[in-house]
């Protein structure tokens, strides 16, 4: 065994350190350590799972990418999707691509004694993937549809169902209007209640036959106003795009998740840069502890450094020795630090102890997302780079003279 790592461990598991200053100085480097991997810990995995709660609760609803018609304009009522290029066959056949799912919308009011609410009324046909669709539901279910007929079911959100007071079995008139001819009144059955916590989409969308948006925008029945493609990964929303781009023609267009709503995409983007500048400031100050504890130790110990120096130790392996006593006593605060915020974040992923308004937020409780590459990553990081930084300040071992150590010893 190298001598450096050998006189390193032998120093750091002596009994000695129990009953000089090296006690105090290690809690306090074990503890900055510690409190260091925890807060980088939550910072990180409720970062991430923020991103990743928002961006799927998006893509869940309305698909990880949607194909829309380059006529769309800025009204939520859909311009019917042109078939040449389209190849809806082989868009299922992607690898990555788990179902699909068409739509039209078309704008509305419902209305009732007690108060009224502009609506998106999203029409979905008989692919609609009621399962991913299920974890958003309060109450109730999503209507049955069959594309034979007309199916009068709705699914609203509950923030809809609050204003209007409506329930499960309610009726609730809607009316569509269309530029230059009258309006057009539909009577629906509430059959379900759901709620997303993305406010956009809670404030406006109910879920319904697509033939009655067919029937109001006088589309045919094989028109379809857009395709909502759902991936197995959320993350493969960037990856797919451009082959998703090769199968859906040119008067048509893909379009992410995240960018229906550019609000929520800067909301987004804004946790890279917290998660950046909360890393570096608890990397700074673990850094500036274990430098700290080393100076110390180096000064405690500087006649073992003069003896060590006389009996013929190069400078280099006394630094090594105390770069390696130092990591080694970083160790246990690394120990102790993922396993207390591990537990914090395990509580916080099955419990869901702690609140948040959907409001500011899009989430309802803080989503943790627990990726074992990632908690290995932060301290494998905090451990190497401590070691590069202790390099430097080492060197003042080389100032310590062994006549003059060993003399006031």
């Amino acid at each position: 065994m190298k001598f450096p790592l050998y006189f390193s461990r032998k120093i750091a598991f002596s009994k000695d350190n129990k009953n000089n200053l090296s006690r105090v100085i290690i809690f306090i480097g074990r503890l900055s350590v510690a409190l260091g991997i925890i807060v980088s810990l939550i910072t990180v995995s409720t970062g991430f799972g923020s991103k990743k709660a928002i961006k799927e609760r998006l893509a869940d609803f309305s698909g990880h990418i949607t194909v829309k018609s380059t006529r769309s304009n800025s009204s939520y009522n859909t311009s019917i999707l042109d078939n040449q290029g389209l190849n809806i066959k082989k868009l299922k056949e992607l690898d990555d691509v788990e179902s699909v799912q068409k739509y039209a919308m078309v704008t509305g009011i419902m209305r009732n004694e007690h108060s009224f609410a502009g609506i998106i009324f999203k029409g979905v046909g008989k692919d609609f993937d009621s399962l991913r669709f299920k974890k958003f539901l309060i109450a109730g279910k999503t209507p049955q549809i069959t594309e034979n007929g007309y199916n009068n079911g709705v699914t609203i959100s509950e923030k809809i169902a609050h204003d209007l007071h409506l329930k499960v079995n309610d009726s609730i008139v809607t009316v569509f209007a269309k530029e230059d001819q009258k309006q057009i009144y539909r009577k629906f059955q509430v059959v379900g209640i759901f709620k997303t916590d993305i406010k956009m989409i809670d404030d406006q969308f109910v879920i319904g036959d697509v033939n009655h948006v067919r029937k109001i925008q006088n589309m045919t029945p094989e028109d379809i106003g857009g395709i909502d493609i759902f991936f197995k990964n959320v993350d493969d929303i960037d990856k797919d795009t451009s082959e998703i781009e090769k199968l859906i023609g040119y008067k048509n267009y893909a379009e992410k998740a995240t960018d229906k709503f550019p609000q929520i995409n800067d909301w987004i983007s804004i946790f890279d840069v917290n998660i950046a500048l909360i890393i570096s400031i608890m990397l700074i100050v673990v850094i500036i502890n274990i430098i700290m504890v080393l100076l110390i130790l180096i000064i405690e110990r500087t006649n073992s450094i003069g003896l060590l120096k006389t009996l013929g130790a190069t400078n280099a392996q006394i630094r090594a020795t105390f770069i390696n006593y130092t990591l080694i006593i970083m160790v246990p605060g690394l120990l102790y630090g993922n396993a207390f915020g591990l537990g914090l974040l395990l509580i916080q992923k099955f419990l869901g102890i702690i609140k948040l308004n959907p409001e500011n937020y899009y989430v309802s409780t803080v989503p943790v997302d627990l990726n074992p590459v990632v908690i290995l990553s932060i301290s494998a990081g905090i451990l190497l780079i401590s070691g590069l930084a202790l390099i430097i300040p080492s060197y003042l071992i080389s100032k310590i003279s062994p006549v003059k150590s060993i003399k006031y010893s």
